[in-house]
């Protein structure tokens, strides 16, 4: 666990080829960050974990990919300011996108654990993800509201007593990925990384829809696991396993040929 980290709380259920990249397209979004996860209560952060398998040579890239690396990267360096009105406003859109009959009574409000935040300042849980972890979940809720609030209500499946809070797991989630694709580095040291490098360069929302993709794919194994809240850091280990197969796979040639990309649009 990283020293920065907070701690992961349980929460009981609401309701039962590299150059084929060669354009990239700036982002409105030019903030977002990172740092660290957390899983607390004696669980290691999968999120921080390296092993040998994924020790490989680094990738060069093309100037445009570098560009788009860049990009991200610098999404990735934001920390969540709650005093900056952007990031502001996207908490409260986040709100709004999930609670639209719900009127917030405020940025601090106890209103917030209904989202699954640990308490009632969602700004202290965005230490873990920074800002892009806040940018991931608004992608999601607005490209993918049913499957977004699915999620939320724990709508599918059938469920332990204790489960993951949603909020807090999707900033999990953004830490993962930036560390399973190496996105701090200067150019990618795995093929899964070199690979990803190559569909944002295809797509410039290309991490917050492998994010949607991951934060289902971790539902769905969470379900398949018949998990409870203490088997968070095993569900997790397992679904960047599959995320790793799959992007690897030879058929898969953007995101969205990714079998585990249907579990966000079946309805």
């Amino acid at each position: 666990m990283d020293d920065r980290g907070g701690s992961f709380v349980a929460v009981r259920r609401i309701s039962q080829g590299l150059e084929r990249g060669n354009t990239c397209h700036s982002t409105s979004a030019e903030v977002v960050a990172g740092s660290t996860a957390w899983l607390g209560r004696g669980l290691s952060c999968v999120c921080a974990q390296s092993r040998e398998s994924d020790a490989r040579p680094s990738f060069d890239l093309t100037p445009s990919q570098e560009e788009c690396l860049q990009r991200l990267q610098n999404r990735i360096d934001i920390a969540y300011d709650s005093s900056t009105p952007e990031h502001q406003d996207a908490l409260r859109a986040l709100w709004n996108a999930a609670f639209p009959e719900e009127e917030l009574r405020g940025l601090i409000s106890e209103q917030w654990k209904e989202m699954g935040w640990q308490g009632k300042d969602p700004s202290t849980d965005f230490r873990g993800g920074g800002f892009i972890s806040l940018e991931n979940l608004l992608f999601f809720a607005r490209n993918f509201p049913k499957s977004f609030k699915d999620l939320l209500w724990k709508q599918e499946g059938d469920r332990s007593v204790w489960e993951y809070p949603f909020a807090v797991a999707g900033v999990n989630i953004t830490f993962m990925l930036i560390q399973m694709l190496d996105l701090e580095a200067v150019k990618p040291r795995t093929i899964v990384g070199a690979v990803f490098l190559k569909f944002l360069s295809e797509n410039e929302s290309a991490f917050d829809l492998l994010y949607c993709i991951t934060f289902k794919l971790m539902d769905h194994q969470w379900l398949a696991m018949r998990a409870s809240y203490m088997d968070f850091n095993t569900v997790m280990k397992a679904t960047r396993r599959q995320l790793e197969r799959e992007l690897l796979l030879e058929d898969v040639t953007r995101l969205e040929d990714m079998p585990s990309y249907t579990l966000l649009t079946r309805y």
